[in-house]
């Protein structure tokens, strides 16, 4: 499988009152195109800092990021802003719908945004929101959906440009459990129905049970060795491999 996603020696730092705090000393990662990975690490390990220097959101302090085919510290700041805008897709925990605007209209965002025009891509959109269960839901406005529907719209958004990877932060954290189960279930469906690659970070042992592949941020660095991988991953699996880790 071809590489969508590879980092190598990424480090962030930031600046303190005193010296300057890594908050990634040094971590390598590749993914491949089809892919279902999470990152799994406790609040404050460092999780959505090194998802931001992955997408392109934040320049690492060092290291390089190869992102579908370019090198992102090549790249003006322009050029990052138009390689996230067409081959990939941003899922957070707050889902960032515009509440004057349907479903439908928050889901047509990206084509507005890049003034294109969105009737080509007609056959997957009705794909998309036949997947996502939204088409009876096109017509109403943020204030008057479930939280499990927002964030499914959300997806459907982050899915409308056909990206080539999904980068999901925590996206059931603002969810019942009963709807962040629905929410990763259908992120897992997606990736076997449409081969999107994902990228999870999440502190949750259930959501990263999903992934056909997790790893284990630790301070800042991936505990070399230590990841799972394969179809028999469940939750109780993760949590036997946390506290292995002390995590």
């Amino acid at each position: 499988m071809a590489s969508l996603l590879t980092a190598r020696g990424i480090g962030l730092d930031v600046p303190s009152a005193e010296a300057t705090q890594p908050i990634l000393p040094d971590v390598d990662l590749e993914l491949h195109q089809g892919e279902f990975v999470a990152v799994m690490g406790p609040s404050g390990s460092g999780k959505s800092s090194l998802l931001h220097c992955l997408s392109g959101l934040e320049r690492p302090s060092r290291g390089t990021i190869t992102l579908c085919g370019h090198e992102l510290g090549a790249l003006s700041e322009r050029k990052r802003t138009l390689l996230r805008r067409s081959r990939t897709g941003f899922v957070f925990q707050f889902f960032n719908l515009l509440p004057d605007l349907t479903v439908e209209e928050n889901v047509l965002l990206p084509f507005l945004i890049a003034r294109a025009d969105p009737a080509p891509h007609r056959e997957r959109l009705a794909e998309v929101f036949a997947a996502l269960e939204l088409d009876a839901l096109r017509h109403r406005q943020p204030h008057a959906l479930s939280g499990g529907e927002m964030q499914r719209a959300s997806i459907a958004r982050a899915l409308a440009v056909r990206p080539d990877l999904l980068f999901a932060d925590e996206p059931t954290g603002n969810l019942a459990s009963a709807a962040g189960e629905r929410t990763m279930q259908v992120l897992r469906s997606l990736n076997e129905r449409f081969g999107t690659a994902i990228l999870l970070v999440t502190h949750n042992p259930r959501d990263a049970a999903f992934a056909k592949r997790v790893l284990f941020l630790k301070d800042g660095s991936l505990v070399q060795g230590a990841e799972l991988e394969g179809e028999g991953i469940d939750a109780s699996l993760v949590f036997s491999r946390l506290e292995e880790l002390g995590i």
